[in-house]
């Protein structure tokens, strides 16, 4: 394989980030304004978190900021308190982040299945998607939002075309250049030389500032202030570090890489609390920009400084000239995310896989569009564990036959017992037409829970009731340790002996067995 000089992807992740701190721009703004907050807010939330997350961060190439889906929990704070309220909650949410990837409680997202995470990628598509459309409304002096005129539409969209247009067949010439990138600029200077009358990034706010100063949020230090911000600190928590590291996920799998999902907490966490003491509403990954930023060839960690870096320039420096970008410009690049970003392999097998990963895909989707990620997330890992469960309980079976003594009666159990399928469990055995020796045999078996050895216990007791015993033959390891523990198994030495008989009897009162 030829390996590309490290001058050429030094270039490619500048590039990149120069993409990326320009598509962020408006993001910022606007989740600003939808938390309540200056416009600055926004602005050094983002350099803040997506500097820190860029350099120490579990995830090369991920680019975190203000979003949305924690905005939108924020409004209710800043607007019943204020915004320095926001500011120590922020805080607060960080150090739990720290906390869970201290616990090493990141890898919990492995609980997200598949559906789930089809689900959650095609409706933040949708979001993204639909969250442009704000770009072609206008607030008349009556408070009232409505469509652009004709007129004005028509120039936005032309020039989101122009802009889509550009973004896809550049590659096609050559891929040195990111493609995003150019057609921000290209439509940026037919706006600038052709002097098209079209809202830019300046008609939303200005965002000349200075360098972000460290202060202590003004706020009493007192358990009345903790009542108030705990509930939302860990909400915000929740959000961030589960739409984090589910970008991770796709990150990971757009690259062939493996990100470091409790680094990852920690840094999301520590950047938070950074945030906090410089004036930030806080963040966390996104999944439009993290695109943006893989799609244009960056696989490293410079990328995200650099983007982090042009942003502080931008505040301080070059604000007149960022905000003469036109808006539709980039409308167009999130257009071409949404287009990105949308798992078309699962629309394609939905009607191939099983019906209930496909009810859960569009659930999961829906939930996103309709209220937020992680309560589209949890809601889909919930349903896809009672989906779970649900097959557990109908794949247990066993093959029956007459067994070789000391065994008249072996039965060879299939599938999970656990509690959803303690119930199919018992009405597989008939203990009154049994003969006097039965085993159960558990090679192609496993008990998962306290539900499954309560079902052993009440099936040894009705065999018991019978004047019959019961055995249990080719218990693995765990399954033996969890029966001993719970007084089910007693006699230790047929434990210690299983590499020679694998067999035990189960006492069916709980006081006392005998090996075999």
């Amino acid at each position: 394989m030829r390996k590309i000089p490290q001058l050429a992807v030094l270039r490619t992740e500048i590039l990149a980030g120069l993409t990326v701190s320009l598509a962020l721009v408006p993001e910022a703004i606007a989740f600003a304004f939808v938390a309540g907050v200056d416009p600055l807010v926004g602005m050094y939330a983002a350099f803040i978190i997506g500097f820190f997350t860029s350099l120490t961060g579990g995830r090369p190439g991920m680019i975190s900021g203000a979003t949305g889906s924690l905005a939108v929990v924020m409004v209710t704070l800043v607007k019943d308190h204020g915004v320095e309220y926001l500011f120590i909650t922020v805080v607060l949410m960080g150090i739990i982040q720290m906390a869970i990837g201290a616990l090493k409680l990141g890898n919990l997202i492995r609980m997200v299945s598949l559906p789930v995470m089809f689900g959650f990628v095609n409706g933040l598509a949708i979001i993204i998607f639909l969250a442009q459309f704000e770009s072609f409304k206008i607030e008349g002096d009556d408070g009232i939002t409505s469509w652009l005129p004709m007129g004005e539409m028509g120039v936005m969209l032309s020039l989101v075309a122009v802009t889509m247009a550009v973004i896809f067949m550049l590659p096609r010439l050559t891929k040195r250049f990111p493609a995003a990138l150019a057609g921000i600029l290209v439509v940026s200077a037919l706006v600038i030389f052709a002097r098209i009358p079209t809202t830019t990034v300046g008609d939303l706010s200005s965002i000349s500032g200075v360098f972000p100063l460290f202060s202590l949020p003004d706020v009493p230090f007192n358990l009345e202030t903790l009542e108030i911000i705990l509930p939302y600190a860990l909400i915000l928590a929740g959000i961030g570090l589960i739409e984090s590291l589910l970008t991770l996920n796709l990150i990971d799998g757009m690259t062939g890489t493996k990100g470091q999902k409790n680094r990852e907490c920690i840094a999301q966490g520590a950047a938070n609390v950074v945030t906090g003491f410089f004036g930030g509403m806080g963040g966390c990954a996104m999944i439009g920009q993290s695109m943006i930023n893989i799609k244009s060839g960056a696989r490293g960690r410079t990328s995200g400084v650099v983007a982090a870096l042009f942003l502080l320039l931008f505040i301080l420096f070059a604000s007149s000239l960022i905000e003469r970008i036109p808006i539709a410009a980039l409308v167009g690049v999130m257009f071409v995310v949404v287009v990105g970003t949308i798992s078309w392999n699962s629309l394609r097998i939905v009607t191939k896989v099983p019906r209930s990963d496909a009810l859960v895909m569009v659930f999961v989707a829906g939930v996103t569009v309709a209220t937020d990620l992680a309560i589209a997330v949890l809601a889909g890992v919930i349903v896809s564990a009672l989906v779970f469960a649900w097959k557990t309980a109908h794949y247990i079976y066993v093959d029956a036959g007459v067994g070789s003594k000391p065994y008249w009666r072996v039965y060879n159990l299939h599938g999970q017992l656990c509690f959803a399928s303690v119930s199919t469990f018992k009405e597989l055995f008939n203990p009154i037409l049994d003969p006097n020796e039965v085993a159960i045999d558990f090679k192609n078996a496993r008990v998962w829970d306290h539900s499954g050895m309560e079902a052993i216990v009440d099936l040894a007791r009705r065999y018991e009731r019978a004047g019959k015993k019961l055995h249990l033959l080719n218990l693995s390891e765990n399954c033996e340790d969890m029966l001993q523990k719970a007084n089910i198994i007693l006699d230790k030495n047929a434990i210690a002996e299983r590499g020679l008989s694998h067999r035990v009897t189960v006492s069916g009162l709980g006081g006392g067995s005998e090996g075999h």
